[in-house]
């Protein structure tokens, strides 16, 4: 049931918002849900502002900054991690929600928390956690996210969590679509008591978040990819409509090095790809006669996307980073060792949970049941960085390495 703290958030703009042109369907301010706990008064942001500030503190926050986006810790720092792939994600969101005039604070909360719960090793670690809670509803980093801002997070006295809007928690985790079967037992109990109405689209400022992520990640992994040698620009021009950017810049600025060639072509896509959703948005608001925040969250489909040419340009480069960079023997081998340190790990502790930290062990029961260790596990292991994680795996199977 919401509280009356919903009060606070009603009557609480930001000068600069009061201002903003919001569209009809955007999400207001004044319109919020409310928080799950009452929250003291704030006269100088919005609720979604002090949402996006809450998590920029958090300590799950910065530990993205040592967690592999799709290079490990060790392989340099020139390379994106979660951290600056999630700061890239923000960035675009706030440009797509300025132009559609959405809450461009709500959109930059959703997309910095979006990744919030991944756990070491990106996608490999994912698959690792992902196996060892199979019999336990599994892994999933968006139900990981919420856990993070609802439980894990403990920054004041009466409750657990950051106590972040109903809407930034509902775009974090929806922000890929409805989940109409979760069986996830943690978003089930937390959508009993702060219902996120799961069987609904999230708001357009959640979808705009969860295409800026597209955005980021497939131009930054033509960036990371090529600085580390795994491709040339020459086999980038497989792509056709890539090899068009790069003759277009060619011809204008002959004789550029690589490095400033591949920047050519990010930026040029990151643009063409903005510009695309903004029109595919704007012709999708129109003709399903889109006027409410309501009218979006009870659409049969996304509001926001990519045109059909887009999305099959997309696709094909997704196929050529699959080839020439993701199943890469190098990649393939970090990720492989990756996943079993993942794996190996929650087995242990799953075996004899006393090889848990004390402050773990002071919170499970003298006899923990199977599904209470195996959540206070996953939680464990996934809030690790990659370092931290190969530390610990170290110390524990390593007979050389002192504890």
């Amino acid at each position: 049931m919401i509280n009356s703290a919903i009060h606070y958030i009603k009557n609480i703009t930001n000068e600069s918002e009061k201002n903003m042109p919001l569209a009809t369907y955007a999400t207001l301010p004044a319109a919020s849900r409310g928080r799950l706990y009452p929250d003291f008064p704030d006269g100088f942001r919005s609720p979604f502002q002090r949402d996006r500030d809450r998590l920029i503190h958090s300590s799950a926050f910065r530990r993205l900054d040592g967690k592999t986006q799709v290079f490990a810790y060790h392989e340099g720092k020139n390379y994106r991690t979660r951290l600056t792939h999630s700061i890239e994600v923000a960035q675009i969101t706030r440009t797509l929600c300025n132009c559609l005039n959405l809450n461009e604070s709500l959109g930059e909360a959703i997309a910095l928390a979006h990744d919030l719960g991944h756990p070491p090793f990106g996608h490999a670690g994912e698959r690792g956690l992902d196996n060892a809670m199979r019999k336990f509803g599994g892994f999933d980093h968006n139900v990981n996210s919420l856990k993070i801002m609802t439980r894990l997070e403990v920054h004041y006295p009466g409750f657990e969590g950051l106590n972040l809007s109903w809407e930034t928690l509902e775009g974090t985790v929806k922000h890929n679509g409805p989940i109409k079967r979760p069986r996830n037992t943690y978003l089930k109990e937390f959508n009993r008591r702060f219902d996120l109405d799961l069987k609904h689209f999230s708001s357009l400022e959640s979808q705009v978040a969860s295409f800026a992520d597209d955005i980021a990640y497939n131009n930054h992994d033509i960036d990371d990819g090529f600085r580390a040698g795994f491709f040339t620009i020459e086999q980038l021009c497989e792509l056709p409509f890539i090899a068009e950017i790069i003759r277009e810049f060619d011809r204008g600025c002959p004789g550029a090095d690589g490095n400033i060639r591949i920047y050519a072509v990010t930026r040029t896509l990151i643009a063409r790809m903005i510009d695309d959703i903004l029109d595919t948005t704007r012709e999708n608001l129109l003709e399903n006669n889109i006027e409410t925040a309501a009218d979006i969250r009870h659409s049969r489909q996304f509001t926001a996307g990519f045109s059909a040419s887009m999305t099959a340009d997309i696709a094909l480069l997704r196929q050529f980073l699959k080839t020439h960079f993701y199943t890469t023997t190098s990649i393939a081998r970090m990720d492989m060792k990756s996943q079993k340190i993942v794996e190996q790990l929650f087995e242990l502790f799953m075996t004899d949970y006393k090889l848990l930290p004390m402050e773990l062990r002071r919170n499970l029961a003298s006899a923990p049941s199977d599904e209470e260790l195996a959540e206070t596990v996953c939680a464990y292991i996934a809030g690790m960085t990659d370092m931290a994680a190969v530390e610990e795996h170290r110390k524990l199977f390593d007979v050389h390495t002192r504890f």
